[in-house]
């Protein structure tokens, strides 16, 4: 993969040698260049340049792209593109006499390389939507939205007349002229309104079998009830195509005046510590499944930073937190909060990035909209679970010291969450009423910038679950298309604005509270 080649190499020695571990420290990517801050105890050293999903095993016939033959720390500049590929991807791994020293390393450090500078946007409001019928959302005046992305759906591997191309490391991948300019109408009317967009990275098996070998992960069981695959960055096709379809919606969605609108976020796949419904590699261990979501969250991420510098990139967790969903074996899913802790730990180990928390507090039993008398979600450290009950032990637990990226604690968004109602006047009564209670909840935090709430209309497929703020029309098995509003419909809309104590003051009795301070507090319900 690396090439040999001369090097103008300049050390500079620092003071406190002898405390540093030996190998590579830090690597950082300017426009052009890759600087490498590297320990030597036991001369020569050499970094050799890996792919992202290879290892020490794979160094075979790969030439050192560094040789280093004075004990200390240096920095040591290489050209960051190699031809026409782009290094900012690779892993690079030292040996000190044949013998790996260290783990692989990937660029944590990038210095001015987006193309898009501008910041994150400031917004007041927390006020969010899955969006089904943009019209309604603007009318709405919800200020975060949710879109899905399937990667499949955007792929062509025969390109069609008028089909967007995109060049990658010196290759041509091309996608769908439809798919794209269908997201382009959502993203820029809601852009342009002033929502954030947040798009939620899926990766459906589909009926093209040639383009599943590449885009499905290898150990992906198509017994899986949802046909959710992990992404493919595992295979040199498959990360090929995820680093291609990533810097194309980056670029296009960061792109200098927004002329197809903004992305502001970008969710890698769905509920991971359930990965058996919603991101399938099979039967797996969590440390493995992280280890290989790990690499995929680093690539999205890398890909978006060269596009934008404040765009950020989300992990995907479910409301189970020290326990795993029961529908799981221990192969098919995992408690969150271990898996943060280990993904964590494996993220700084190998470089550490600035990666983010989507998270979904649902209730413990999806059919009780009454969040506020969830049993399994305390106040403790174990909770089992994490619902609007207790949400504000997510962003306790992210301000831990070890948690922090460069002295801040992550971001958190609550990206899909929802309350049932029943077909009865109560049943919607109680719907809009845990919506009060939630959104309160959400909007009381620090730490957490966005409620995202599922889903616009209900839904026919989602298990006998109603968690829209339409009713659907039920007069057509299968359809999706709104028949009326629920009472949640007027509560959503109200939430932040000036007028929402009066909107919300029906739900107090219901929830068992004479003040909304009461749960900005906290501790309703326990």
């Amino acid at each position: 993969m690396a090439r040999c080649f001369t090097l103008v190499i300049l050390f500079f020695n620092f003071l406190g040698v002898a405390a540093q571990p030996s190998g590579v420290l830090k690597v950082a990517s300017t426009k052009s260049e890759i600087v490498f801050t590297f320990q030597v105890k036991n001369p020569p050293l050499q970094i050799i340049e890996l792919a992202a999903f290879q290892n020490a095993g794979d160094i075979a016939g790969l030439m050192p792209v560094v040789t280093a033959t004075k004990r200390g720390t240096s920095k040591i500049v290489i050209p960051r593109f190699d031809g026409e590929r782009d290094r900012v991807y690779s892993g690079f791994m030292a040996f000190e006499n044949g013998l790996p020293i260290g783990e692989k390393q990937f660029v944590g450090e990038f210095k001015n390389i987006s193309e898009n500078q501008d910041l994150y946007p400031r917004v007041t409001s927390k006020k969010g939507l899955q969006i089904q019928m943009v019209d309604d959302a603007i009318a709405l005046g919800v200020r975060h939205a949710a879109l899905n992305f399937n990667l499949g759906q955007m792929v062509a591997l025969d390109a069609s007349p008028g089909d967007f191309s995109w060049l990658a490391d010196g290759r041509t991948f091309h996608f769908r002229r439809g798919y794209v300019e269908g997201l382009d109408a959502s993203i820029k009317r809601l852009s342009d309104f002033g929502a954030t967009v947040s798009l939620i990275l899926l990766n459906y098996q589909g009926g093209e079998e040639k383009l599943n070998q590449i885009l499905m992960h290898p150990t992906y069981d198509k017994s899986c009830p949802n046909h959710l695959s992990a992404f493919n960055t595992g295979t040199p096709e498959g990360l090929a195509y995820f680093k291609a379809g990533m810097e194309f919606l980056a670029a296009r969605y960061s792109a200098t005046g927004y002329p197809h609108g903004r992305v502001v976020n970008y969710i890698v796949g769905n509920e991971v510590n359930s990965h058996w419904y919603w991101a399938n590699m099979g039967h797996v261990s969590m440390e493995k499944f992280a280890d290989d979501y790990l690499r995929t969250v680093r690539i999205c991420n890398t890909a978006v930073r060269k596009y934008s510098a404040s765009a950020r990139v989300f992990i995907s967790l479910e409301h189970h937190w020290n326990i795993r969903y029961a529908g799981c074996d221990e192969a098919q899913g995992f408690a969150g909060r271990p898996f943060v802790s280990y993904f964590n730990q494996s993220a700084q180990a190998g470089g550490d990035f600035d990666w983010h928390v989507a998270f979904h507090p649902y209730p413990e039993n999806l059919f009780h909209a009454q969040t506020w008398n969830d049993q399994s979600a305390t106040f403790a450290d174990d909770s089992p679970r994490i619902t609007f009950k207790n949400l504000e032990l997510l962003p306790r637990y992210l301000r831990q010291p070890k948690l922090l990226y460069h002295g801040k604690p992550r971001r958190i968004i609550l990206s899909e969450q929802g309350f049932h109602s029943d077909a009865t006047p109560q049943g919607e009564l109680t719907q809009a009423a845990a919506y009060c209670f939630a959104y309160r909840k959400a909007a009381s935090l620090d730490g957490i910038d966005s409620f995202i709430l599922h889903r616009h209309v209900d839904h026919p497929h989602e298990g006998g679950l109603n968690l829209g703020l339409w009713r659907r029309d039920t007069a057509h098995p299968g359809s999706t298309e709104p028949a009326g509003k629920k009472p949640i419909y007027d509560v959503f809309r109200a939430a932040d604005s000036t007028n929402w104590p009066s909107a919300f003051q029906f739900a107090l009795p219901i929830i068992g509270l004479k003040s909304w301070k009461e749960i900005e507090t906290s501790r309703v319900g326990k």
